[in-house]
């Protein structure tokens, strides 16, 4: 006649510090601290007590210990599987050496280590494919939190973007604009590095190897000290006439130079709401019909007013490119954020 340990929390050896539900038959999947606080509260409760094991035949069933057992807790044991050490009444009972329980202990002891590695042999097959290579371990990873990408906050205004205005040139450093006549272009980059518009046709230049443009439009700081608009504007001509018509940064002669040269306008007048100066000539160059040079100075209308000169060049004998037009694009010059930058300006400038 054989006993069946009696259903309980016993300490489960593979996991020190932890006790496993015994339900009389096999180890549960339920777990609870060794000793009772706080961390109790965290694990899945004790299954409900099946009853008192019934008494059956040897081999089958839970059996009922019978009195003089002890409590689950000192009875607990020894591995993961059925609790292989002998309970206190499975000892004989006319003597206290164990007398026939021995052999008895040992064969449940040899029984639950057979049982214990048939289970281990399976774990390891089930481990293997069909070849006996070691199957990949399977992972569970969580979903990755999803990201959140900020988004602008659109504006309730309807006006484009200046920078975005094919039609107006924005020179952020100096604080104005530009209008952009039509047939003329924003290009990309240029020679003379600085905010630049133009006409979209080039043409080989009559004294060199290049190409030009029948008309150009800069802006720039003044670099000079002086910060009277007519001094300034009176100073820059002779720069910018060489540079158009003489010599280029790049040291290339596409007009043959210049050999003579008329002034047409110097006066006083007002740019983007400030008081400037304009001076204008006319040159003649040793190649090609020359052209039309205008210096433009006036104060800035951001930071500490640092002057601004805006540059016009435009050749000679071009239909297209009429003197009222250089007129009409420096009137249109206007600072940075009036109402008129993002409105349009440059749309209703034509030849």
């Amino acid at each position: 006649m054989s006993y069946a340990t009696p259903p309980g929390w016993y300490p489960d050896t593979g996991t020190p510090g932890l006790e496993r539900w015994w339900d009389g038959t096999a180890w549960t999947a339920h777990t609870r601290p060794s000793a009772a606080g706080p961390a109790a509260s965290h694990q899945p409760p004790a299954p409900a007590d099946p009853g008192p094991a019934q008494s059956g035949p040897a081999g089958f069933g839970p059996a009922d210990p019978g009195p003089g057992s002890f409590g689950p807790a000192e009875a607990a044991p020894a591995g993961f599987g059925p609790p292989s050490l002998p309970l206190p009444h499975q000892r004989g009972p006319h003597d206290g050496s164990g007398g026939g329980n021995r052999t008895r202990i040992l064969a449940i002891t040899l029984s639950g280590v057979l049982v214990l590695g048939a289970a281990v042999t399976g774990v390891i097959l089930l481990g293997r494919d069909d070849g006996g290579t070691p199957a990949a371990r399977t992972t569970t990873t969580s979903a990755p939190a999803p990201v959140t990408t900020p988004t602008a906050t659109p504006t309730t205004s309807d006006e484009p973007d200046p920078d975005e205005n094919p039609a107006v040139l924005v020179d952020q450093l100096n604080g104005v604009t530009v209008p952009v006549p039509e047939g003329w272009e924003k290009p990309r980059s240029s020679s003379s590095d600085v905010p630049t518009i133009r006409t979209v046709q080039s043409y080989d230049c009559p004294g060199g190897s290049s190409f030009c443009y029948h008309g150009t439009v800069t802006t720039h700081t003044a670099r000079s000290a002086e910060t009277d608009p007519k001094a300034l504007a009176e100073a820059d001509i002779t720069t910018a006439a060489d540079l158009a018509y003489e010599e280029d940064s790049l040291g290339r002669r596409n007009h043959g130079g210049i050999t003579s040269h008329k002034v047409l306008r110097a006066e006083q007048l007002s740019v983007a709401g400030r008081v400037g100066y304009l001076v204008r000539w006319q040159v003649t160059t040793g190649k090609g019909p020359g052209g039309y040079v205008q210096s433009v100075a006036f104060p800035s209308s951001v930071g500490s007013g640092t002057p601004v000169i805006v540059r016009l060049v435009f050749d000679a004998d071009v239909a297209e490119l009429p003197l009222s037009l250089m007129d009409t694009i420096t009137r249109g010059v206007r600072p940075l954020g009036d109402d008129g930058t993002s409105g349009g300006v440059g749309a209703s400038i034509s030849p």
